[in-house]
């Protein structure tokens, strides 16, 4: 797959994801997305009901393979200079493959915290792979402690490795309220006789608290408390039921 980012690295530079395109694509895709670019640089923002690099995005599985489709699509979105406008648009228009591009695509093009809403509500659903796109660089420059505190422990109890998250250890450091959270968390599973996730030891880690508890014995009663930690369930708004779903909901291929 032509890699967006190492994991808790900065994005890929748009330069290397158009040269990984170019040694990946076979040749019939490489002509298509080269001529998709010129579309985009030449009719930038809005034109009509759609523009024409939106309908290209809808294509960009189907003519490049979904290896490649998000680096694609990353690379029409900044050359169709999208501001927080259209990504707010095609983020809500498209589809969840759709929606993880435009999260890839924030930190090269959207320089302040305007496109926040779209990784808050990526943050609300379950799908694993909206949720690791959105702990990406522009979630770490933006996302204020309270609300990134959340999207760590999102990841835990989604099972989204935590080297997803840009700038953790920088940003999980000497955070007292983060170790606390994490803490309850771990309580909670070891009363439930739960695996203490090794991911929640990590960042614990980092923060410089002491060690998690161990898990209790597998025989611990079955009522304990839910999996998701007390703290982000009470204040975490419920997923949107649809969000999981790959189907567009005006029929667009991805």
């Amino acid at each position: 797959m032509t890699p967006l980012r190492s994991a808790g690295a900065p994005p890929a530079s748009l330069d290397a994801l158009r040269a990984d395109l170019d040694a990946g694509l076979a040749e019939d895709a490489r002509a298509w997305f080269t001529r998709a670019l010129r579309e985009a640089a030449a009719h930038p923002g809005t034109h009509g009901p759609i523009s024409v690099w939106e309908l290209r995005l809808a294509e960009a599985g189907r003519r490049c393979g979904s290896r490649h489709a998000d680096a694609v699509r990353v690379l029409l979105l900044h050359a169709a200079r999208a501001d927080a406008a259209a990504l707010t648009r095609v983020y809500y228009q498209g589809t969840a493959d759709e929606r993880r591009a435009v999260l890839h695509a924030l930190p090269h093009l959207v320089p302040g915290p305007d496109a926040l809403p779209l990784v808050e509500d990526a943050l609300r659903t379950n799908d694993t792979r909206l949720v690791a796109a959105a702990v990406g660089p522009y979630a770490a420059r933006h996302l204020d402690a309270h609300a990134w505190r959340h999207a760590v422990l999102k990841c835990l109890f989604t099972g989204v490795p935590v080297d997803a998250v840009a700038r953790l250890a920088d940003r999980a450091r000497g955070d007292g309220e983060l170790a606390r959270m994490l803490t309850d968390y771990a309580a909670e599973r070891t009363a439930a006789g739960r695996a203490v996730p090794e991911d929640l030891r990590h960042v614990l880690a980092l923060t410089g608290a002491a060690p998690a508890p161990s898990s209790a014995p597998s025989s611990a009663p079955s009522s304990a408390p839910s999996s998701a930690p007390s703290s982000a369930r009470s204040s975490a708004p419920s997923p949107a039921a649809d969000h999981g779903s790959t189907d567009h909901p005006h029929g667009k291929e991805s």
